[in-house]
C-alpha cells in the first residue's frame, strides 16, 4: 500500500522563496518513495511525500516553520493511493 502525506504552508507576503528553500532543506527521519515540492501564487508551498506504508502508519512529517515565516498554521492531509497512470514521454 502507498500512503501520501501532503504539507502546505503560506508564507508571509514576499517570503515565498524563503519558505520554499526552508521546505526543501528539511530532512525527514526516513526515505520516502518520492518527495515532490511545489509552489503556487500567494507564496504557497506544497510538499507531497509517498511512502510504502499503510494509511495509518506512523510516518515522518515536515515540522511547522517559524511563526514569522508563515501566515497561518500548516495544513496537512493524508491519502491512500488507489492507483496511478502515466503518459508515455514523446
Amino acid at each position: 500500500m502507498t500512503a501520501a502525506l501532503m504539507w502546505e504552508a503560506r508564507a508571509v507576503p514576499g517570503r515565498g522563496e524563503e519558505l520554499l528553500a526552508w521546505a526543501r532543506a528539511q530532512p525527514l527521519a526516513g526515505v520516502p518513495l518520492r518527495r515532490e515540492t511545489l509552489r503556487a501564487p500567494q507564496d504557497r508551498v506544497l510538499v507531497v511525500t509517498w511512502w510504502d506504508a499503510a494509511y495509518d502508519a506512523e510516518l515522518p512529517e515536515l515540522p511547522e516553520p517559524d511563526g514569522d515565516l508563515v501566515m497561518r498554521a500548516v495544513h496537512r492531509w493524508r491519502f491512500e493511493s488507489v492507483g496511478s497512470e502515466s503518459r508515455p514521454v514523446e
